[in-house]
């Protein structure tokens, strides 16, 4: 048996081990950690730990209290006796001969370790962080507590769902669920684990760690092993501040023009924010390493520096003779525009991964201590094929736009690209590239509006697909975090980046479950008919392929076949715990969400074609946005079902025409 696979059957079979051991009530050797609802061990975090793993440990407590009714005791640093019993959080120097058969050398990033014998408990892992620099600005915040490494944090969460059974559904109470028992032990046993995946903070980044933007679900994501993942990068481009840096001072930086200007002159081209750079030129390498040792300075516990192309895939790329060089003529033809000339040209690729090995070299030059240290570009638009020569070095990321993850692309050659044919360009890169980010983009309208679009089945194999081709990060744009309307399959993105090579279907089997008990059924087919209904949009253009839009596929026929699973779901769970008859409401409330959305679709249609003339529909629009859609999305009884800063009409990702201004300030009505 290879060393991953025993490592993912061991934990499977290891916590199902010793939920029975415990079950059946085999007592002899057992650590016992709560009986008959009294702590018989008090928990012991080592001494100064930074602060997020003491928080980890007061969680810890407090969900044992949540399952046995008795909350032990914190103590920070070795207590003078040891206790004879106790759980340790995190290593400390007297685990060597608590422990002594155990290894606490941390060799792999991440790496987790949970092991009890008959007296004690540890949860571990690998830990580093520097002490000076512990409060950073990161993204839109002041964060204390950052580290590089959060193994022991991660530990405690994973030591709390699959050794404690405790289920984070979704954010808030309403989403916890925790199975009570009296007794609380465990049988001897060992359990190691690394994520495969060390980038995991981007699927949900919104609530990534420092980002308060309209993420609502930072506690969440940490308890799911996303947010405190040991490698931090972002998903944007890499140069879009420079020409406001440095048009006037160094213009040989900038993309030269057919016009023999660089970077388009005084009027960048195509913009400011999307001038391109002209990558051949060393004086550029130079000011760019400047800049992550400025940025290291200020934060050592950096690693991936971005050197993605800015946005704009198609246009202004630099025409210099050193730069085309770098190009390969056997590339595949893509087109290509300037100011005032479009024409074909090859893929630039191999210029973008020559590029970033520059840049990678040079990183290990001026900074020889450090082995950690990241390059990050961007396989997007011109760029998405594999190159046909160049290699990346070892410490570059390759960030590939492959968007085959539940839903189609259009345009970056002109045409349509299905998600197989994304599926292969991510394959080809996987290998050549020993790093790659996966940052699919997930579109717009029906995703950021809450719409039920979910595809559980894909989440399944695309992380496993993603493991398989070399992925050591995931970057997604965006989720933007309708709990109601895409719950399962944002629980299944979470379970399967921190392990891709899990039983997925187990996993939802289980959510199904612990969620909604005697309506785990009814439940099921619901988010299966939401499944279906989300295959057959994508494989229809988003919807637009078919007669009539949304608004055919999501018709009455649709509404009564779904009201009449949750209908089903509320008579199975009467006189059950009323935890599962909230559930099913907090589900319903995004079937309802998606038929308020489809009545204003219907009657924004109905204004458009008077040419905002008819002012009942214009009335009527009006009242479901004010006394249906607003009102749902900000109850505080179910904050999570439905996030109302990306639905709320002006969003700049909202479906276009779905609110009467929009018809005035002449938004596009794609979709209608």
């Amino acid at each position: 048996m290879s060393r991953s696979l025993s490592r993912r059957v061991a934990a499977v079979i290891l916590p199902l081990l010793v939920a029975i051991f415990c079950g059946l009530g085999v007592h002899g050797e057992e650590l016992v950690i709560v009986q008959d609802g009294e702590s018989q061990a008090p928990i012991v975090i080592f001494q100064e730990a930074p602060p997020k793993t003491r928080r980890a440990a007061d969680e810890l407590a407090q969900y044992i209290e949540k399952v046995s009714g008795a909350r032990p005791d914190v103590i920070e640093g070795e207590p003078d006796p040891v206790p004879e019993n106790a759980l340790w959080i995190g290593h400390q120097p007297v685990l060597n001969d608590l422990f002594p058969d155990l290894d606490f050398d941390f060799q792999q990033p991440e790496e987790i370790l949970i092991a009890a014998n008959e007296n004690h408990l540890v949860i571990a892992g690998r830990d580093r962080w520097n002490p000076d620099h512990q409060r950073v600005e990161l993204r839109r915040a002041t964060v204390d507590g950052v580290q590089m490494e959060y193994g022991t944090v991660n530990a405690v969460y994973t030591f709390l769902q699959d050794y404690l059974d405790v289920r984070w559904l979704w954010p808030g109470e309403l989403g916890t669920d925790v199975i009570q028992r009296d007794r609380i032990a465990f049988a001897p046993f060992e359990f190691r684990y690394h994520p495969h995946i060390r980038g995991r903070s981007g699927i949900f980044t919104f609530s990534s760690l420092g980002n308060r933007g309209y993420g609502r679900s930072h506690r969440w994501t940490r308890r799911q092993r996303l947010q405190l993942s040991s490698l931090q990068f972002g998903g944007g481009h890499g140069f879009s501040d420079w020409w406001a840096r440095f048009h006037e001072t160094n213009p040989e930086f900038f993309a030269l023009q057919p016009d023999g200007s660089r970077g388009g002159g005084d009027e960048p081209w195509p913009s400011a924010r999307t001038v391109k750079m002209c990558k051949s030129n060393p004086a550029l390498w130079e000011q760019w390493l400047d800049d992550v040792e400025n940025a290291l300075d200020d934060n050592p516990n950096r690693q991936v520096f971005n050197a993605a192309a800015n946005d704009g895939w198609s246009s202004g790329y630099c025409i210099c003779e050193k730069c085309l060089a770098w190009d390969h003529p056997e590339a595949e033809k893509r087109r290509f525009s300037w100011s005032g000339i479009s024409q074909d040209y090859v893929a630039m690729s191999d210029r973008q991964v020559t590029f970033a090995n520059q840049l990678a070299r040079g990183l290990r030059e001026r900074f020889p201590e450090r082995d950690d240290l990241y390059v990050s570009i961007m396989a997007y638009g011109h760029s998405i094929p594999a190159p046909v020569e160049a290699v990346p070095d070892d410490n570059v990321l390759i960030s590939t736009v492959a968007s085959f993850h539940n839903r189609k692309w259009t345009g970056a050659i002109g045409r349509t690209e299905t998600s197989a044919e994304h599926l292969e360009r991510f394959k080809a890169w996987g290998e050549i590239a020993p790093n790659l980010i996966w940052r699919p983009n997930l579109g717009f309208g029906i995703w950021e509006q809450g719409l039920p679009r979910v595809a559980m089945d894909k989440v399944i194999d695309d992380f496993q697909r993603a493991a398989d081709n070399n992925v050591i990060g995931v970057f997604f744009d965006s989720v933007w975090e309708h709990w109601s309307g895409h719950g399962p399959h944002y629980y299944m993105l979470a379970q399967m980046a921190w392990d891709p090579y899990a039983d997925g279907h187990a996993i939802l089997s289980d959510y199904y479950r612990r969620g909604f008990g005697k309506a785990a059924d009814d439940i099921e087919a619901y988010w299966t008919l939401m499944q279906d209904i989300t295959r057959f949009i994508v494989k229809n253009d988003e919807g637009t392929a078919v007669e009539g839009g949304l608004l055919a596929i999501y018709d009455e026929d649709f509404f009564e076949e779904a009201y009449g699973y949750l209908d089903r779901a509320d008579k199975a769970v009467e006189g059950e715990p009323d935890k599962y008859g909230k559930r099913v409401e907090f589900v319903r409330i995004g079937l309802d969400h998606t038929r308020s959305m489809m009545r204003v679709r219907e009657l924004m249609r109905r204004f458009r074609e008077s040419g905002g003339e008819d002012g009942e529909a214009e009335d009527e629009a009006r009242r479901v946005w004010v006394e249906e859609i607003h009102p749902r999305a900000t109850d505080e009884e179910f904050r999570y079902a439905i996030n109302w800063g990306p639905v709320r009409p002006g969003h700049g990702r909202s479906l276009g025409g779905m609110y009467p201004e929009d018809l005035h300030r002449k938004q596009d009505f794609h979709g209608f």
